[in-house]
């Protein structure tokens, strides 16, 4: 039988795993990204009185770090779900020419067994 390592995959998650794929699905999203934006701007102003240092770190500390890294998570989030699927595409296929290959390899057999029986029967009336 041709294995479904999704299945097999899903089957394997610890309860540990079920809860960090949970947080990572919430925080890969849009919704939490802009979430984030949000709260990074609230600080922003405080930032800009501060002159350019504060400012500096506030883009690379705060808003980077918050917003980017969730963004890039829903980007991984999506090229993920389309790993998934062609994975999905091609189990589905591997298992049609499975069939096929066997349908095929039943038919040569009933073929060779035919012509067997053929030469077998052109020998013996001889």
């Amino acid at each position: 039988m041709t294995r479904n390592v999704n299945k097999e995959h899903r089957a394997s998650l610890t309860a540990l795993d079920k809860v960090a794929l949970f947080i990572t699905r919430i925080v890969g999203t849009m919704w939490c990204a802009i979430a984030f934006a949000l709260i990074a701007l609230i600080s922003l102003p405080k930032a800009i009185e501060g002159g350019v240092a504060p400012t500096i770190s506030w883009i690379a500390q705060t808003f980077l770090q918050l917003v980017l890294l969730s963004i890039i998570m829903v980007g991984q989030n999506l090229q993920s779900r389309h790993a998934e699927l062609r994975a999905d595409a091609d189990y589905e296929t591997n298992v049609e020419s499975k069939k096929e290959i066997e349908n095929i390899t039943e038919r040569l057999h009933a073929i060779e067994t035919e012509k067997l029986d053929k030469i077998l029967d052109i020998l013996n009336k001889h």
